[in-house]
C-alpha cells in the first residue's frame, strides 16, 4: 500500500502526539487525525523528520515535566533510544 507510486499521502497523529502517513484514500483509524500537510510519501516522511522531535508519548513528557525533566527519561532508556530526537 505505501509504495503505490502516485498516492497522495497525509502526515497524521494521534493524542500521544505520535505521527504516521496515511494515503488520502483511506479511512483514518480512531484517535488519529490529519495534521495539515498532504503530498508524496517523500514530502509527508520529510514533514514528520521537522515535526516529531520528540519520541516519547505525550503522556511520558508529561508525566516526567513534574520536576524528573529529561534526565529521568535517560537513565530509564540505557538503549538510547531515540537519543538523536531528544533536544
Amino acid at each position: 500500500m505505501f509504495d503505490i507510486e502516485g498516492s497522495e499521502f497525509r502526515v497524521v497523529r494521534n493524542n500521544e502526539e505520535q505521527y504516521s502517513i496515511w494515503t488520502t484514500d483511506r479511512e483514518l483509524p480512531a484517535g488519529w487525525f490529519e495534521v495539515g500537510s498532504r503530498g508524496s510519501k517523500a514530502e509527508c516522511l520529510a514533514y514528520i523528520e521537522r515535526s516529531w522531535t520528540d519520541m516519547r508519548p505525550a503522556s511520558l513528557r508529561r508525566s516526567l515535566s513534574g520536576g524528573e525533566g529529561t534526565a529521568a527519561w535517560w537513565q530509564a532508556d540505557p538503549a538510547g533510544a531515540g537519543r538523536h530526537r531528544n533536544p
